[in-house]
């Protein structure tokens, strides 16, 4: 027969991993709302010009961002393109939403699983430098990146030359 602390301490043991099978399944679970608020955000927000799978307008000057994106994030000022656009830039997402879509978009979209995550400071900052011409900067990023030079401050381009 198993002495009392013998039993006590199986019971607590089997208590605290109780509690951490219920600690592991409500992040899952958040994570798992996390993606789905993120993706609720882009068709929300996003896909009316976009297209729900990315595939955009090209007709209407509106790119393909599953051949786009991966080619903008080749540079600093690409990276900072993405958030910079007036659609992201003035939508009424916060930057926390704006950087939770732009993490969910990379891989659910984009098929991107290497991208390093968007911050929330980084969207911010990003927001703060918003674009004038959106088709010319654009082109001289996806052209010929030596006519855009990244801000020492921040690695965003301050747009064409």
């Amino acid at each position: 027969m198993a002495s009392r602390s013998a039993r006590t301490w199986r019971s607590a043991a089997l208590r605290g991993l109780g509690l951490l099978a219920l600690a592991t399944l409500a992040t899952t679970a958040s994570a798992q709302a996390d993606l789905r608020h993120a993706r609720d955000n882009y068709l929300l927000h996003c896909s009316g010009c976009h297209q729900p799978d990315a595939r955009g307008k090209p007709s209407a000057g509106i790119p393909d961002m599953r051949a786009t994106v991966p080619l903008l994030l080749a540079t600093p000022a690409g990276r900072a393109f993405l958030i910079q656009v007036p659609g992201t830039s003035a939508s009424a997402l916060s930057d926390a939403e704006i950087s939770g879509l732009m993490n969910w978009m990379m891989p659910a979209l984009i098929g991107r699983h290497d991208v390093p995550a968007f911050s929330t400071e980084e969207v911010g900052r990003y927001r703060r430098q918003p674009l004038d011409d959106v088709s010319a900067h654009r082109a001289a990023i996806l052209n010929d990146g030596a006519s855009t030079t990244p801000d020492k401050a921040t690695g965003a381009s301050p747009g064409p030359m």
